[in-house]
């Protein structure tokens, strides 16, 4: 998955929601659970799963959702051996 566009992070009490725009379309809507990240396809995936698809399986099955729920105003992830660069800054 690659997005550099606007977003939004929703953190509720249930779940955390990701929504990425590009040119004002939504290109990811995603909900991250405790045991499970659903994206807007209605297509569900335990967070162990998730991971090995899209990010590395040698990750915490916490890991996005962690990641997402951090209230820092920027967050960098950056993992050279597996290829991955997450950015997130908050306005």
């Amino acid at each position: 998955m690659k997005f550099y566009d606007k977003g939004f992070i929703y953190n509720y009490d249930d779940y955390t929601q990701v929504q990425i725009f590009s040119a004002g379309t939504v290109v990811l809507d995603m909900k991250i659970y405790e045991d499970r990240v659903c994206k807007s396809t209605f297509e569900c995936q335990d967070l162990k799963t998730f991971n090995k698809e899209n990010l590395s399986s040698s990750y915490s099955d916490d890991f996005i959702k962690e990641l997402f729920q951090r209230n820092e105003k920027q967050i960098v992830h950056r993992d050279k051996k597996n290829n991955i660069l997450i950015k997130i800054k908050r306005d």
